[in-house]
């Protein structure tokens, strides 16, 4: 962490094929289009407490693995959660998840931490399944633009 007290768009993600790193890459352009927020981009194994408690929001990019989220996302919130609990609630969130063929149990791991967190998932899950189109591209670079936008405008 920097010595700068300002707060930034916390954008924390995890690919292991790169389908889901294309859709983080999205979701952080919307971001920097819709906003002047800071936009920072960590992948999982970097990001870190200190790094969302600097956090104005966080978008949370994964993928499903074998029913759940990816071990490195789900080690991220492992890592961040009690250094967090009581210093990030409301914090604004967002999620996308990438999977072959179901995203719905990883949504609900993740959905289960952000409860515990007290974290505030301020817009609905971007699900991907299958193969990345042009239209999934686009819905992560709203989502992303949604998010800070509305962080920014004091929506959330």
């Amino acid at each position: 962490m920097t010595g700068s007290s300002e707060r930034w768009f916390l954008l924390v993600s995890h690919s292991r094929t790169g389908s889901t790193a294309e859709l983080a890459g999205a979701a952080e352009d919307g971001a920097r289009q819709a906003s002047t927020l800071l936009v920072r981009h960590l992948a999982a194994e970097e990001a870190g407490p200190d790094d969302v408690l600097r956090a104005a929001a966080i978008l949370l990019a994964a993928p499903a693995r074998f029913g759940g989220i990816a071990g490195l996302m789900k080690d991220f919130l492992e890592r961040i959660y009690y250094p967090c609990l009581e210093r990030t609630p409301g914090l604004p969130t967002a999620l996308v998840v990438k999977g072959d063929t179901d995203v719905d149990g990883a949504v609900r791991d993740v959905e289960r931490i952000l409860t515990g967190l007290r974290w505030r998932l301020v817009l609905p899950p971007l699900r991907v399944v299958g193969p990345l189109t042009d239209e999934v591209r686009q819905a992560a670079f709203e989502l992303g633009g949604s998010l800070a936008a509305g962080v920014e405008m004091g929506a959330f």
